[in-house]
């Protein structure tokens, strides 16, 4: 881990894969996965790919009831653990909370945890728009995104330091925690012709803070971003189908 204070950062501090094979790497049997954002959408999606992969896989929405159903369509098709929670991003209480609870629950481990709880901003201009909203927006995008990191942070600081599971067993299998956050491309063009300014800064915010923590983490946890482009999920269905078609005029494949 780095010295914070002198800023040196010694040399082979991350851990090597045992292995001269390349698909194990991407196995995550007996793993925990958490994902926030789950009830549909992109994080289902991926939720669905990590149990794929193996992930037993912990699943939150904050009102899609569907993501009950959901999580056990999960776990019948790809044989894993898969629990659907419902969890308050907006404090951190309840963050914590729920990490811990689904630590205990699954394996006294944490492996992933993608941060994808997100909300749009759907009223135009920022100088048009409810100051409530404003503060909803950055929040959820922002200081959720903050909560998460930081519930997840502590437990793989502390395999990192014990290489034990939080009930004592030996930690198999285990190199490093990865928090990997839902941003956007908003976070680095602006997007037109629709206006949002809020939801913009928010998701910048998100992509320079993986890549701080990244820094911070060195050691016993990765963080990075990924930020998609126009997808077809609930999220986007406010807006109208002309904004839409404008979209894909200024996508080369359409």
């Amino acid at each position: 881990m780095a010295d914070m204070k002198t800023g040196h950062f010694p040399h082979d501090n991350t851990p090597i894969p045992d292995s001269d094979l390349v698909m194990p790497l991407f196995s995550l049997k007996g793993r925990t996965a958490i994902v926030s954002g789950a009830g549909a959408g992109i994080g289902l999606a991926i939720a669905q790919a990590l149990a794929e992969a193996g992930a037993n896989v912990a699943i939150w929405y904050n009102s899609n009831k569907k993501a009950l159903d959901e999580a056990a369509n999960i776990e019948a098709k790809f044989g894993v653990k898969c629990k659907a929670y419902q969890v308050n991003i907006n404090t951190y209480e309840s963050v914590k909370a729920s990490v811990d609870e689904i630590v205990r629950e699954f394996n006294g481990r944490l492996d992933v945890f993608v941060a994808n709880s997100g909300i749009a901003w759907e009223e135009g201009s920022f100088i048009d728009g409810s100051l409530d909203t404003m503060s909803n927006v950055l929040k959820v995008n922002i200081e959720g995104t903050f909560y998460c990191a930081k519930a997840a942070a502590l437990h793989w600081r502390r395999q990192h330091q014990e290489r034990t599971t939080i009930d004592g067993s030996p930690l198999e299998n285990y190199l490093t925690g990865s928090f990997i956050c839902t941003a956007s491309i908003s976070a680095s063009i602006v997007n037109i012709p629709q206006m949002q300014t809020v939801y913009n800064a928010s998701k910048a915010a998100v992509v320079h803070a993986c890549k701080s923590l990244a820094v911070e983490w060195t050691g016993f946890a990765r963080a990075n971003s990924v930020s998609p482009g126009y997808i077809k999920t609930d999220i986007t269905a406010f807006i109208p189908d002309a904004t839409k078609s404008l979209f894909k005029d200024k996508i080369p494949m359409g």
